[in-house]
C-alpha cells in the first residue's frame, strides 16, 4: 500500500469474537481494507485453528498451524475469558466503543454473558452486530451446530460434485476447500459494508443474521436455477459443465488441459484448430444447445484428437486463437505461476508466508501489513478500557491472558 493512501475502512473498529473460518475470513477482509480488528480469544487455547496442524509454522511455544495463518492477517489478539463475569463485562465495555462486532457462537450462546445483539446494541445503537451460524437465528434447525462439510452435503453442493453414479469412483464429493464457510465470510463482509453505508445515512447500526446453510443454497447459482426451472435435479458430471460443451479437461499426450469454450464463435475456431472445421456448420454441433444434447458424441471425438499432441502445443494454439484453455496446476504450481508472481499474490509478511488479498482499489493492493497475531499478543491495548492495576489483576486471575 502506497504511503499516504487511506484505506476504505480506516477508522472502523471491529470486535472479532469469531473463530475457525467463516467469521475470521470476514474480519480478515475488513482488516485488509483498513479496519482495526481486535480478535478476542480464549486465554491459553485461543482460536481452534491454531491447533489444526500439521503443517506447522514456527517452533516451540510459537508454533501455530498453517490453517490459522490463512484467515487472521492484520488483526490484533487479546485473550479474554468470556465465561468469567469480569471478562464478559470487559468485552461489553469494548463493544460500546466499536463499530462492528462479528461472532459465530451457537444461537443464544452469548446471551448468558450479556453479549447478545439486543443488549450490546441498546448500549451502542451504532453497533453493527453480525452473527454467523450454521442454520440462522430461527427455524427448525436453528439450535444445530453448523460445519462446512455437513452444510455442503445438506445444501446440495455434494450432490453436484464428483463423478456420476455408476462410474468408477462415482459418488458425492466434498469440495477441496471449505467453500460454505468462505462464501459465508464474504457475504458477511458484504453485509457489514452495506450496513456501514446505511449507518452513515441514518446513524443506526444493524443486526446481521448469516447462515452457512442459506449461503450454500444461494451459491448453487445456475444449478439451483436449473432445478427450479426444469423440476429435475442436476446430475453429477465429474469435471464437465451442465450447460456448456466443451467445458472440461482433456488428456493431451503428456498432461491434462482444460478447454472452456464459452460461445459458438470460440467453438468454430476450436473446430478449425482440431482439423474438424466442418463441425462449425454441422447442426449437431454448431450451437451450444446442440453440443450439450450431443455431448456423448462430441466429447470423445475431441478427446481423441487432443490426445495426439502435447499440452504445450495445444495451449499455444488455443491462446493464439483466443480460446480459453489452461493446465491443471497443483497448489504450488499455481502460487509459482508467472501471473501469480506478477500480481504479488504470494506474500511474506514479516517472514510469514501467505496468499495476499485479491482486492485492488485505484491500483493499490488492499493487504494488511501485519502477520496473524500470536495468542494474546496485544493484551496491552486493553489499557484503553481498564486501568493498569485492573489489567494486572485480571491477568493474575486468568481472565485476561
Amino acid at each position: 500500500m502506497a504511503e499516504g493512501v487511506v484505506k476504505p475502512l480506516a477508522g472502523i473498529r471491529v470486535l472479532d469474537l469469531s473463530r475457525v473460518l467463516a467469521g475470521p475470513w470476514a474480519t480478515q477482509v475488513m482488516a485488509d481494507l483498513g479496519a482495526e480488528v481486535i480478535k478476542v480469544e480464549q486465554p491459553v487455547s485461543g482460536d481452534d485453528t491454531r491447533h489444526w496442524g500439521p503443517p506447522w509454522f514456527g517452533e516451540g511455544d510459537a508454533k501455530v498451524a498453517a490453517y490459522y495463518l490463512a484467515a487472521n492477517r492484520g488483526k490484533r489478539s487479546v485473550g479474554i475469558d468470556l465465561a468469567r463475569p469480569e471478562g464478559a463485562a470487559l468485552v461489553a465495555t469494548m463493544a460500546a466503543d466499536c463499530d462492528v462486532l462479528v461472532e459465530n457462537f451457537r444461537v443464544g450462546g452469548l446471551k448468558k454473558f450479556g453479549l447478545d445483539a439486543e443488549t450490546l446494541r441498546a448500549a451502542n445503537p451504532r453497533l453493527i452486530y453480525a452473527s454467523i451460524t450454521g442454520f440462522g437465528q430461527d427455524g427448525p434447525y436453528a439450535a444445530r451446530a453448523g460445519y462446512d462439510y455437513i452444510i455442503q452435503g445438506m445444501g446440495g453442493l455434494m450432490s453436484l460434485t464428483g463423478l456420476p453414479d455408476g462410474e468408477p469412483g462415482g459418488g458425492p464429493v466434498r469440495a477441496g476447500v471449505a467453500v460454505a464457510d468462505l462464501f459465508t465470510g464474504m457475504y458477511t463482509a458484504s453485509a457489514v459494508l452495506a450496513a456501514l453505508v446505511r449507518r452513515a445515512a441514518t446513524g443506526e447500526g444493524a443486526t446481521i443474521d448469516l447462515a452457512l446453510f442459506d449461503t450454500q443454497l444461494a451459491m448453487l447459482a445456475n444449478q439451483a436455477s436449473n432445478a427450479l426451472v426444469s423440476g429435475a435435479d442436476p446430475a453429477r458430471q465429474g469435471a464437465g459443465h451442465p450447460n456448456i460443451v466443451p467445458y472440461q479437461p482433456f488428456a493431451a499426450a503428456d498432461q491434462p488441459i482444460i478447454i472452456a469454450v464459452g460461445n459458438d464463435r470460440q467453438f468454430a475456431r476450436l473446430a478449425s484448430i482440431l482439423g474438424r472445421g466442418q463441425w462449425a456448420g454441422d447442426p449437431g454441433y454448431a450451437t451450444n444447445a446442440a453440443r450439450v444434447a450431443n455431448r456423448e458424441l462430441l466429447v470423445p471425438m475431441i478427446a481423441e484428437i487432443i490426445a495426439a499432441r502435447p499440452a504445450a502445443e495445444w495451449l499455444a494454439a488455443f491462446e493464439e486463437a483466443g480460446i480459453p484453455a489452461g493446465p491443471i496446476n497443483s497448489v504450488s504450481q499455481a502460487l509459482a505461476d508467472p501471473q501469480a508472481l506478477h500480481r504479488g499474490m504470494r506474500r511474506d509478511i514479516e517472514g510469514v508466508p501467505m496468499v495476499g488479498s485479491p482486492i485492488r482499489i485505484d491500483g493499490a493492493r488492499q493487504d494488511a501489513d501485519q502477520p496473524p497475531p500470536s495468542l494474546g499478543q496485544h493484551c496491552d491495548l486493553l489499557g484503553e478500557w481498564v486501568s493498569a492495576e485492573e489489567l494486572a489483576r485480571l491477568r493474575d486471575k486468568g481472565v485476561v491472558g
